[in-house]
């Protein structure tokens, strides 16, 4: 896909996206995804040497290898959402050497999944393309349904089958959030220690945070601060979803804040509000992944090129796509993935 296809996808909101100059947090303060980037900046960090080349190894695969930048497959919706809702648009899912299958085939650098999934496929699978272990899940067999992240397995048997990296939830204002908390800071300090890269899901979760008709659980304000949690147990790579509003805290009357959040450090532009997100992961030190979100349909491949692009444009390290991708035809999704991937491989796209 070349930048007129991008333009043309973005529709109306193309020039509020492509030529859009922030005057909230400069670029030159951030630290931008790029070639380079494991010697810049977790070189100088106390990640092992066998961390470094987990983090090399994710960065230099697919098709943004060499680029600073990252796709990834991310298929735990079987846990998360029930394998019947997630797979029955596209019954091969269910199988998990396709999971594998879509993640080479659409280019990414990782496919990110459970433990069964890479457990049953690992050595075939396991030296053809990095493994992100999911060690965590939301499950939804309980009755009536509860959110909390619980442990799957553990940090060395997913070093056993052949991990890159290990992927954790917290689920950030929760009642649960405290125990989740140090079960993943421990969890990844173990896999630090065996060389595995770390990417924490930041997600909010509270009813509290939805109020008055609006749900702040993607809040700009409430999003960044669970990165900033977040790389503070020392994550790697945060994904978070692509904040829609702000002022969640005001808005609930909770923590603490500073009206510069609000007014100089951020506005209503969706790239300043991803921005606030990326200042909060040490400026760009920790890659921001931002999701691309659930299947919509028809607009699925426009939604994601505009999310692609509101990511690397505020100074994000890639997406993390999934349901966009796999809900569909497998040739369907692999154009999909390629077309995130051209967004971040065009050079007419640049940080605002």
């Amino acid at each position: 896909m070349n930048y007129d296809n991008i333009v043309s996808l973005l529709g109306s909101e193309a020039d509020s996206l492509l030529q859009y100059e922030s005057k909230t947090i400069s670029k030159e303060q951030l630290h931008a995804p790029g070639p380079d980037f494991v010697d810049r900046i977790f070189a100088n960090s106390n990640r092992n040497p066998q961390v470094l080349r987990s983090l090399q190894s994710l960065f230099d695969h697919g098709r943004l290898g060499g680029t600073g930048y990252l796709s990834i497959l991310p298929v735990d919706q079987g846990i998360e959402h029930t394998a019947g809702a997630s797979f029955a648009p596209n019954p091969i899912y269910f199988d998990p050497e396709n999971i594998i299958k879509l993640a080479i085939e659409g280019g990414c650098n990782a496919v990110a999944t459970t433990f069964g999934n890479l457990a049953m496929m690992s050595r075939k699978y396991a030296h053809k393309i990095p493994f992100v272990v999911k060690i965590n899940h939301n499950e939804l067999m309980t009755y009536p349904n509860k959110y909390d992240q619980i442990m799957f397995g553990s940090v060395d048997e997913a070093w056993n089958l052949g991990a890159t990296a290990v992927g954790a939830t917290i689920y950030f204002g929760s009642e649960e959030s405290s125990r989740q908390i140090i079960e993943v800071a421990e969890a990844f300090e173990r896999a630090h220690q065996l060389g595995m890269a770390t990417i924490l899901w930041c997600y909010t979760r509270n009813n509290a945070f939805k109020k008055d008709g609006t749900d702040y659980h993607v809040a700009a304000d409430l999003t960044a601060q669970a990165n900033h949690l977040g790389v503070t147990i020392q994550a790697d790579i945060i994904k978070q979803k692509l904040p829609e509003n702000n002022g969640g805290f005001k808005a609930i009357g909770f923590g603490k804040t500073h009206e510069k959040m609000y007014s100089e450090l951020s506005n209503d532009n969706p790239i300043d509000l991803t921005r606030y997100q990326v200042a909060n992961c040490y400026m760009g030190r920790a890659g921001l992944i931002n999701s691309g979100g659930e299947s919509k349909g028809e607009s699925d491949l426009a939604d994601a090129v505009r999310t692609a692009v509101i990511n690397k444009r505020a100074g994000g390290m890639g997406l993390i796509s999934g349901r966009k991708a796999f809900q569909k035809d497998m040739k369907v999704g692999v154009e999909l993935l390629n077309a995130i991937q051209d967004v971040y491989l065009s050079n007419e796209i640049t940080l605002a």
